[in-house]
């Protein structure tokens, strides 16, 4: 009898830390994760965010960003912003740090969104005073259909974003 409790016990633990380590398995998740890193100068910027797909909904009605809804830039937990120097992002200076990066849409114009906090689910702790920097930019048409969130950096620091149809492009160099 203590033999069968003991083995029955084993096996209970062993189940349970195994679902709890396969529940913490972000890759598995329907908007995996991803990491964007590029070298701009002696600068890196390193953007984590994960994957939506956009699955035949339509960005704006189904899907974020909605009109004048703050948006994670991405799903699950915020989007993640790091620079290690500062950098100028359309000639408006972001200091090095960690930032929550968020998106304001309208119809033709996507602000970005800088934030204090980024170590937050989603975009439900996001406070208006805890922006660093907001830099407008014009909502262009993706060349290529982005069924996946689709974030890119280029040496020449040209920093896009490319979700459906849509995409916004931003400069950004050293701060000198």
């Amino acid at each position: 009898m203590k033999y069968f409790f003991s083995l029955s016990m084993l096996s209970f633990l062993l189940f349970t830390t195994l679902s709890s380590c396969a529940q913490n398995d972000k890759s598995k998740r329907p908007s995996p994760p991803a990491t964007v890193s590029q070298k701009i100068g002696k600068s890196t910027v390193t953007i984590n965010y994960s994957k939506p797909s956009v699955k035949g909904r339509t960005i704006g009605v189904d899907l974020e960003p909605k009109e004048n809804q703050v948006w994670r830039a991405g799903a699950n937990e915020a989007t993640v912003f790091e620079v290690d120097n500062d950098v100028m992002i359309e000639s408006k200076l972001l200091p090095k740090g960690k930032y929550g990066f968020f998106v304001l849409a309208t119809e033709e114009t996507w602000t970005v969104i800088f934030n204090k906090s980024w170590n937050q689910w989603g975009a439900m702790g996001y406070k208006e005073a805890d922006d660093v920097l907001r830099v407008p930019v014009p909502v262009g048409k993706a060349a290529v259909f982005a069924e996946q969130l689709t974030y890119a950096v280029n040496t020449d620091g040209i920093f896009s974003l490319s979700w459906g149809d849509k995409e916004i492009k931003l400069s950004m160099q050293e701060k000198q």
